[in-house]
């Protein structure tokens, strides 16, 4: 992996040196910076994906009722979905792609940090305010009070950014997405230092950049009836299932349909017959007696 990311890895410090020799001081404050620099380079995949994300939420009355449509069959339901997608071209991962950039960063620093050049480098310097080394990890029994301090901004932080990009998501992937901080919490203690500055302020960034972009782009407005899904007969159906899911679709049940057929004509009163025609008499053969 180290290998893999070596360019990355010589990025990084690259960034990191421009800024220290830059703005001096302590290389906490370089790799504040370095974590802005990212994100700056990633910002317009992050309007894009923020696009995505609420195309999606426009998009979901449509997408719940093709689910319910076919919750007894979710292979055609799948199938249906994606066919979906591809008609309102939208990429329902779109919104990921940013959040998915920002790991080879992350490990990419994470090897930085651990490099014996870079602490030669950052010897003399590697204090971060209350840290004293953020080429190290903090020990609990040195200084308990900081990690524990750095642990619940990392967890504070990750939650509101949470909160604010996973607002409209499923029920149940938003409280995924909200227990993942505390389960991270088990890897970030052995951490670098300077790697929990890291994330604590990619989330800071994430909260600012959802309050702006809710301004920016606001949620918009999906056509009344636009894009209402229609039903198409599966493989090896015949199209009269097709014919009484789109009945369903426009609101009045199959039974109900029929019913108003046999009872009426649609508009409340009965259907009335047609007028029997006359009838012929018949012609007597014989004389009359």
């Amino acid at each position: 992996m180290k290998d893999i990311l070596s360019p990355l890895i010589d990025a990084c410090q690259w960034i990191l040196e421009f800024w220290h020799d830059l703005v001096g001081g302590s290389w906490g404050w370089s790799i504040i910076l370095l974590t802005f620099t990212v994100r700056i380079a990633i910002l317009p995949l992050t309007f894009k994906g923020v696009k995505s994300m609420q195309r999606l939420q426009t998009l979901q009355p449509e997408i719940k009722a093709i689910q319910e449509r076919f919750k007894d069959d979710r292979q055609r339901m799948n199938q249906e979905v994606m066919a979906f997608y591809q008609r309102e071209k939208v990429n329902p991962l779109g919104s990921c792609l940013p959040l998915v950039l920002q790991i080879p960063f992350f490990i990419s620093l994470f090897y930085l940090l651990r490099s014996a050049e870079f602490k030669a480098d950052i010897s003399g310097n590697a204090a971060f305010g209350p840290i004293d080394n953020l080429a190290q990890s903090i020990s609990f029994s040195d200084q308990p009070a900081l990690l524990i301090g750095l642990i619940v901004l990392y967890v504070g932080t990750q939650l509101a950014a949470t909160m604010v990009t996973a607002f409209s998501a499923d029920p149940t992937q938003r409280r995924i997405m909200l227990a993942l901080p505390f389960v991270f919490v088990i890897f970030i203690v052995n951490f670098q230092a300077g790697l929990i500055v890291y994330w604590i302020t990619t989330n800071v960034w994430t909260i600012g950049q959802q309050l702006l972009v809710k301004k920016l782009y606001p949620k918009p407005e999906r056509p009344a009836g636009a894009g209402t899904p229609t039903a198409t007969p599966a493989r090896g159906k015949p199209p009269a299932e097709a014919a009484t899911a789109a009945v369903v679709a426009d609101g009045k049940p199959a039974k109900a349909a029929k019913a108003e057929k046999a009872s009426g004509d649609g508009n409340g009163g009965p259907v009335k017959a047609p007028p029997r025609s006359p009838r012929k008499k018949k012609k007597r053969s014989g004389r009359r007696r």
